[in-house]
């Protein structure tokens, strides 16, 4: 296995008496999708900033490529590219002259690519950011952040402004990403987000990363409602099976196993009313946080 990309290690961060990240570790690897959840106040952009240098950790350390960010900014920064959940761009420029200036900040040239993703992504380049909407300035930025060829890719919720469709041509693009050997770090309260695109999910809670889920072994995993027509007996002991509830005439399960064996002892049962679907991630947010964001 590679060396990792990026290494949180008992990170934290502390604002005088409060708390906003305590003792977060993690690493993420080239070629990942890694999405931070949890609702605002959890500790999301204070771990983006700090991974970025833009913050000084209280205790703790990270790495980008084995830079420090906050002692070696500039050469961690270098493999970083970085949208922000709250954009302050220079609005007298154009889109396209925005993409440029901040590529040649860079050393690099966009050549094609700015106009073959403006394309993909309907972005008015040559028009003043003053005369675009929230959502189109947004479009820009990530522009800006999908562009240069860097080791990894942080979006601090990169979907805010943008219409339904639109976030999912996003997340073709993280995907994409991906594709190239890119790491993606983006932080979202979005669940179907982060379960579409990731192939990790660190769930925040006050600061503490609560929660790590690998997203492979979680799409294996099936939600089992089914109804009877009289009260049956508790389900076999199956590897993987594990009963959220039974009472009166239903039963909901979750089931990372194998379906043959599962659904020929439902068989045998008098069911009339059954759904399967994937587990997806609302029941261990709902553990933390409560319902779905």
């Amino acid at each position: 296995m590679p060396s990792p990309l990026l290494v949180a290690d008992r990170l934290t961060k502390d604002y005088g008496t409060f708390r906003a990240l305590d003792g977060l570790s993690l690493e993420i690897q080239p070629g990942e999708i890694v999405g931070l959840l949890g609702p605002n106040g959890s500790g999301k952009s204070t771990a983006l900033r700090l991974f970025l240098g833009f913050l000084k950790p209280t205790a703790g350390r990270c790495s980008v490529a084995g830079f420090d960010p906050w002692s070696q900014g500039v050469e961690a920064r270098r493999r970083v590219a970085y949208l922000p959940s709250e954009l302050r761009l220079y609005e007298t420029m154009t889109g396209r002259r925005l993409v440029n200036f901040l590529a040649d900040l860079r050393g690099e040239k966009t050549g094609d690519q700015a106009d073959r993703l403006a394309k993909q992504l309907d972005v008015p380049l040559d028009k003043p950011l003053t005369q675009l909407s929230s959502g189109m300035k947004r479009k820009v930025a990530l522009l800006s952040a999908l562009i240069p060829n860097v080791p990894l890719i942080v979006l601090d919720e990169p979907t805010n402004a943008l219409d339904p469709s639109m976030r999912g041509q996003l997340l073709e693009q993280l995907a994409l990403a991906k594709k190239r050997g890119q790491a993606v770090l983006f932080s979202s309260h979005v669940l179907t987000e982060v379960d579409k695109v990731c192939d990790r999910v660190g769930i925040l809670q006050h600061g503490r990363l609560v929660h790590l889920q690998d997203m492979h072994a979680l799409r294996r995993g099936r939600l089992v409602r089914a109804r009877f027509d009289k009260p049956v007996a508790a389900p076999p002991a199956l590897d993987g099976l594990t009963v959220r509830s039974q009472h009166d005439h239903q039963v909901e399960l979750e089931y990372t196993g194998e379906l043959p064996p599962l659904l020929g002892w439902l068989a045998g049962q008098p069911v009339c009313d059954l759904s399967v679907e994937p587990l997806g991630l609302n029941a261990i947010y709902h553990h933390y946080h409560g319902a779905e964001p």
